[in-house]
């Protein structure tokens, strides 16, 4: 059958070679509903609430900050090792339309625990609206997305397998999801070491989420309790910054 060739962008190829990245990684998942009825009564009496994006961000990072093997990611160079990270980097996967074509670009966010939410939101909001030039990550991507191949695997090599590097290129955990196109459950492949992907929210105020990683650096056990303590974040620190967003009322006063 006669078809039409066609070129593959710049933003098919970045795809191309973070799925070659993700080649040989042992991930393994689980997946739980939370409860998270706290933070949905904080989130509905906010006037500009934080996206779902940014709160996972943020509620993942602060579980991270007392779980350092969130922290850690295996690397190959010099020789196979586990490196933990002084803080968390994570990448958000940002959906957006390049000269007419899908595509998805990692905004990186540094330190979202020490970030406030609204903080955390707006950087994530930048990704989709700023121009691709405007935005570091984006920048620096795109720049080893256009080199020759053989140069490519060699700049990929070496942001994966040395650990400081790891950090600036890829952080420590990814949050990628479809909620916004109607949800499903999204078992999302990068290079590691955790993603987290979540649904829609349930009539019965839960939210289903899925956690993958990598096996090398971790097993299912602690990954069970990151999600409860996922879920008591989410409903105590993350529903009180919400909560405390709330503009205050003002009343008159009659004289």
């Amino acid at each position: 059958m006669r078809g039409t060739p066609k070129t593959i962008s710049p933003w098919r190829r970045l795809i191309c070679d973070l799925m070659h990245a993700s080649m040989g990684v042992p991930f393994v998942s689980l997946s739980r509903s939370l409860h998270i009825r706290p933070v949905l009564e904080a989130r509905a009496s906010a006037t500009s609430p934080a996206g779902w994006a940014a709160i996972f961000v943020k509620a993942f990072a602060l579980v991270a900050r007392d779980e350092p093997i969130l922290r850690t990611v295996y690397t190959k160079w010099p020789w196979p090792a586990l490196y933990e990270l002084p803080k968390s980097v994570a990448t958000v996967a940002i959906a957006r339309i390049e000269n007419g074509e899908e595509c998805v670009l990692p905004q990186r966010i540094a330190a979202p625990e020490a970030l406030s939410l609204a903080a955390v939101d707006a950087e994530i909001r930048r990704g989709k609206t700023a121009p691709v030039a405007d935005v570091p990550m984006f920048r620096k991507i795109m720049r080893a997305t256009r080199l020759p191949l053989p140069l490519r695997r060699l700049s990929w090599a070496i942001g994966l397998n040395f650990g400081r590097q790891r950090g600036n290129w890829f952080g420590s955990f990814a949050v990628s999801s479809v909620a916004a196109y109607g949800g499903g459950e999204l078992h999302p492949i990068t290079p590691g070491p955790f993603i987290v992907s979540y649904g829609l929210v349930e009539p019965d105020q839960t939210i289903h989420v899925v956690i993958r990683w990598d096996h090398r650096v971790t097993d299912a056990a602690p990954i069970a309790r990151v999600l409860t303590r996922l879920e008591q974040v989410l409903n105590t620190e993350i529903a009180a910054e919400l909560q405390a967003a709330v503009p205050k009322p003002v009343w008159a006063v009659r004289g």
